[in-house]
């Protein structure tokens, strides 16, 4: 597999630092409000990334952090009248929320940043001593990026460039405007820990590279995120993590693009901001997912309601086709499986694979598993598939969406499974009795139960709307 590698700008061969295993670090959220669209993007490209991966047959142990302090919450707790811890674990719980709905597994760790404060302070500590940071006059502890000579590395700009930036604060208690904050001194009516530096709180770049080094060691295989964390956050951790531990930081660097609404910057000011809760409950999770991952990850997408809509027709395919596979399963006779199907589904996994080993190309993966449908609904219509011709496609099938995480969100099997089929049997004995009413009052009543029936001329085929 190649994944393209934001610190090389090209596409490297994916080469794990231990056989067969893979420690993944990707940005977590912080904590302060709902997530939105753009935050949901990470979430599903990353989990699709762990589930491949899982599937190829690595050992992944994925870490995926949540920052509970930091000035967002604190505002927002202050506004309330209520402990940060408070806000933090509603929104943790909120998050928990749209990840389940998006089909986002958890990840190995979730550690947070409150939890970790000794790590923190131990990293920093051992900069200080390094000469790599100092202790401002106030109890804040700040970076000295002039003295890591890869500064830059990730961003690839210059470190004469990087000064003074839009995010990053010049103050008198600096003595350089690049330098960042390690720990912050409290102000009154602030959380705070104790440190050798001062009571106070870490900073937010910190807080990565103590819960990376704690849970996966010095240095891991592959760190995601968004594009927007490659400066300064990114850059940042490497510049923390290599001064203090004197090894490379992370391997391979991965990173999405941005979402776009309507061609425009999604932002609260253009009021075209949609949190994920807001478009699931008009659409449902899943098309969101869909959107998501039905590009390449590394490019802008376009958000926009004709483009869920479109994912909603495809994911009805998706399960037309599952369905479809169940009810020939259940009239299937036994005998040995088609040769030549089983040939179309070797092709499919292989174009699966060569799709999502060039840089996780979940676009051409995910038209592999619609050749595949095609290649199902073909075999299917015939009606005279054996039973294990028809597993060979749905074992291949329910691969491919379990990586791509499709087909959770609608039901297609449940305990009254028998009483449907019962339904849907006693509706075809009534219309060749042509008792008309009876097949109605049957239909009308499987309708009501959101049970969608179609007549084709294989028989009835049913799903759940």
């Amino acid at each position: 597999m190649k994944v393209y590698n934001t610190l090389t700008r090209r596409k490297d061969e994916l080469v794990p630092i231990e056989e067969g295993k893979i420690r993944l670090y990707a940005c977590g959220p912080t904590v302060y409000n709902f997530i939105h669209i753009g935050n949901a993007r990470p979430l599903c490209i990353f989990d699709v990334l762990r589930r491949y991966l899982e599937w190829r047959g690595y050992e992944v142990k994925f870490v995926q952090n949540f920052t509970d302090i930091d000035d967002k919450i604190i505002r927002k707790a202050n506004e309330e009248g209520v402990t940060y811890q408070e806000i933090a674990e509603r929104y943790i719980a909120e998050f928990w929320t749209d990840a389940k709905g998006l089909g986002v597994r958890p990840a190995t760790i979730h550690p947070k940043a409150t939890e970790n404060i000794d790590m923190i302070i131990e990293i920093i500590e051992t900069l200080v001593n390094k000469g790599c940071a100092y202790v401002a006059s106030n109890g804040d502890v700040y970076f000295r990026p002039r003295h890591f000579d890869g500064y830059g590395k990730l961003s690839h700009q210059p470190i004469d460039e990087l000064e003074s930036g839009a995010r990053i604060a010049v103050e008198e208690l600096k003595e350089d405007p690049l330098d960042f904050a390690l720990w912050k001194a409290s102000k009154p009516g602030e959380p705070s820990w104790p440190s050798p530096f001062s009571d106070g709180r870490p900073g937010w770049h910190i807080e990565c590279s103590a819960m990376a080094r704690r849970f996966l060691g010095e240095t891991i295989d592959i760190h995601g995120g968004g594009q927007d964390l490659i400066f300064p956050h990114h850059e940042n951790e490497i510049a923390q993590s290599e001064c203090c531990n004197g090894v490379p930081f992370a391997h391979y660097w991965m990173h999405n693009g941005y979402i776009n609404v309507d061609n425009k910057k999604m932002s609260k000011s253009l009021n075209n901001f949609f949190t994920v809760r807001d478009v699931a409950k008009e659409f449902g999770y899943e098309p969101i997912r869909f959107f998501l991952i039905s590009s390449s990850y590394r490019s802008p997408i376009n958000y926009n309601t004709e483009i869920i809509q479109q994912g909603i027709g495809a994911l009805d395919r998706l399960y037309n086709c599952k369905n479809a596979m169940a009810f020939a399963l259940s009239n299937a006779a036994e005998g040995a499986a088609d040769e030549a199907f089983l040939r179309q589904v070797e092709a499919r996994r292989n174009q699966f694979i060569e799709a999502m080993d060039d840089d996780l190309n979940t676009a051409d993966g995910i038209a592999a598993l619609f050749e595949l449908v095609k290649d199902i609904n073909v075999m299917l219509a015939s009606g005279t598939a054996a039973k294990e011709t028809i597993l060979a496609g749905k074992k291949l099938f329910d691969e491919l969406t379990d990586v791509l995480g499709f087909c959770y969100e609608r039901q297609s099997s449940g305990a009254d499974d028998e009483e449907i089929e019962a339904l849907i049997a006693a509706r075809t004995t009534a219309r060749k009795e042509k008792n008309w009413a009876e097949a109605d009052r049957i239909r009308d009543e499987l309708k009501a139960r959101n049970i969608v029936l179609e007549d084709t001329p294989q028989g009835v085929k049913w799903h759940r709307g």
